[in-house]
C-alpha cells in the first residue's frame, strides 16, 4: 500500500525544487560577473595605455607652446 505524499512532503518538494531554481539563477549572475569583470579589467588596461599616451602628448605639445618654461624647470 503506497500512501498518498502528504501536504508537508509536497511543500518540502517545491522549496527544494525553488531553492535548485534560484541556485541555478545565481550561477548564471555569478558567470556573467566574472565575465563582466574581466571585460572590465581589459577596458581598464585599454585605458591606462591610452591615458599615457595622452599625457605624453600633451607634455609634448606644452613643451613645444612654451619652451622658455621648459628650460627655466630643467634649470630649478
Amino acid at each position: 500500500m503506497q500512501s498518498q505524499p502528504t501536504n508537508a512532503t509536497q511543500a518540502k518538494d517545491r522549496n527544494y525544487m525553488q531553492l535548485g531554481h534560484s541556485l541555478a539563477r545565481m550561477s548564471r549572475a555569478i558567470a556573467r560577473t566574472a565575465d563582466l569583470s574581466e571585460l572590465m579589467k581589459v577596458n581598464l588596461d585599454a585605458m591606462r595605455v591610452l591615458s599615457a599616451s595622452h599625457s605624453a602628448q600633451f607634455m609634448t605639445v606644452a613643451m613645444e607652446l612654451n619652451p622658455d618654461d621648459a628650460e627655466d624647470e630643467q634649470r630649478d
